[in-house]
């Protein structure tokens, strides 16, 4: 865990110094307050769903942004040599990335609860519970879309492909269950499940299911097996 721990903080901290990390939260933070205000003021709604519906819109394009460089970059500066021969696993190399990148998107939710406290101050009657479960739900899609960057950062060496990839994987994780009438009926109940918005839905109503649990922890342990997997078969050419 040291290792792990080592390249999470290395990645973390060159974030903060560069402007990656302050653009992202600066432009979420803006987006994510557009949104809501305009609920709270002009449609005189005061809860969170607006929201928690459109974070994960947000995510489709913000993570694959910050997660696009965390491989591609070392393997484009040529830097991927060097960690070869040190006594790092690629396992502990790509968790502690990956880690990192979880870590920004979670100081991003931790921005917008000011919404939360918002709503507070002015006496709403809140279902804290719901607000729980929706933050909890946002997190773990965060968490998914963060492993398919990783991922995607690390079958090539060109950000912008990278950042391709990565967009069209969270898409159609996204679409999935928006095309069901396309979908034969014996399979549309396997890719129902599949879908990020299908679990997200199911967890925003205030109810944790281990299914939901079960398919975020697998779907994000896939990944990174996938991106550990390549690491494995670039080392060896």
């Amino acid at each position: 865990m040291h290792n792990v721990k080592t390249v999470f903080l290395k990645e973390l901290r060159s974030f903060f110094y560069s402007p990656m990390a302050y653009i992202f939260l600066v432009v979420f933070a803006l987006v994510n307050g557009y949104f809501f205000t305009n609920t709270f003021f002009l449609y005189d709604q005061s809860d969170m769903r607006a929201l928690f519906n459109i974070t994960p819109l947000i995510f489709l394009f913000f993570i694959p942004a910050i997660s696009m460089s965390l491989i591609a970059r070392e393997r484009n500066l040529g830097t991927m040599e060097i960690i070869s021969t040190i006594p790092l696993k690629n396992h502990e190399f790509v968790l502690g990335k990956y880690l990192a990148v979880v870590s920004l998107i979670l100081i991003g939710l931790l921005v917008t609860l000011v919404h939360f406290i918002t709503l507070m101050s002015v006496g709403t009657n809140i279902d804290y519970g719901a607000a729980f479960c929706g933050y909890f739900g946002l997190a773990m899609v965060g968490a998914l879309y963060a492993s398919a960057g990783t991922f995607a950062s690390s079958v090539t060496d060109n950000q912008v492909v990278s950042f391709i990839i990565a967009v069209f994987i969270v898409l159609v994780f996204w679409l999935m269950d928006k095309m069901l009438f396309f979908v034969p009926s014996g399979l549309a109940g396997i890719v129902q499940f599949l879908s990020v918005d299908y679990h997200l839905t199911s967890i925003s109503r205030g109810v944790i299911d281990t299914r939901n649990l079960i398919y975020f922890g697998s779907v994000i342990g896939f990944f990174l097996f996938l991106t550990n997997q390549v690491l494995e078969v670039r080392k060896w050419k």
